[in-house]
Formats: structure tokens, C-alpha cells, sequence
């Protein structure tokens, strides 16, 4: 199979098939982990820079806010090609594979599991209630 990367990556899609499953599988983690603190940062830079006047922004502010933005497209398209590699020996990726969201909407209502959880956390404190 062929695949040309459009960001400079660390290995072609030949090696990543070369790689076992579990490597593979620990290397999706890692840069979803990654993607995730990545994908905070910006939202914290992207606030900062909306905040302050256009003329005095901090350039380094923005040429990090615009660096993250190619680490975060070449690490989207690492886990592209990983799943790729998983395909090809056989592995269905399907959600497994997936960042799990810990923020989102039920019917519309904002639902934040870590909130729940230390309201759980609370109610614990008078011990178990029969």
C-alpha cells in the first residue's frame, strides 16, 4: 500500500505495519493523549491572543499557537497511518480507537463526568447509605 504523508513523519507506512499490534495500539494512546493536552493549550493560547488588542499580541504567543497547529495536524495524521497499519493486519479500529470525551451534551444539557464524580465523592463523606 501506498500512502504519502503530508506532514514529515518519523516513520513511512511500511514500518508502522512492520510494528505489532500492542505498539501500534500504545503509540495511538500516547498521541491521542498528546492531541489532547495539545488541543487545551491552544484553547487557553486561542483566549489570550482573542483577548488582547491585535497590535500588541505577543508574536510569541502566536507562533506557538501556530507551531501547535502543524504538531497537532502531523500527530492527527500519525494516528491516520497507525490505524492504517492496524487495518492492514487485520484489526478493526472502530471506536476502540477513539479518544474518549469526557465533556459533551445529553439532550441538550452539558454533561461533565468529572463534576459527577466529585459529587459522588461528597455524598460519600456520611459513609453508605442503605
Amino acid at each position: 500500500m501506498d500512502y504519502v504523508p503530508r506532514y514529515v513523519q518519523p516513520f513511512s507506512l511500511a514500518e508502522a505495519i512492520a510494528l505489532d499490534v500492542s505498539t501500534i495500539s500504545e503509540e495511538i494512546a500516547r498521541l491521542q493523549n498528546s492531541l489532547k493536552h495539545l488541543n487545551e493549550t491552544q484553547q487557553f493560547l486561542k483566549e489570550i491572543i482573542e483577548a488582547e488588542n491585535p497590535e500588541t499580541v505577543d508574536a510569541d504567543l502566536t507562533k506557538a499557537y501556530e507551531e501547535n497547529q502543524t504538531v497537532i495536524g502531523s500527530q492527527e495524521e500519525r494516528i491516520s497511518m497507525l490505524k492504517l497499519a492496524l487495518t492492514e493486519k487485520g484489526v478493526t479500529t472502530g471506536t476502540h480507537y477513539e479518544p474518549v470525551q469526557t465533556q459533551g451534551s445529553l439532550n441538550g444539557i452539558q454533561q461533565d463526568p468529572l463534576s459527577d464524580l466529585t459529587e459522588a465523592e461528597e455524598d460519600d463523606s456520611e459513609g453508605i447509605h442503605l
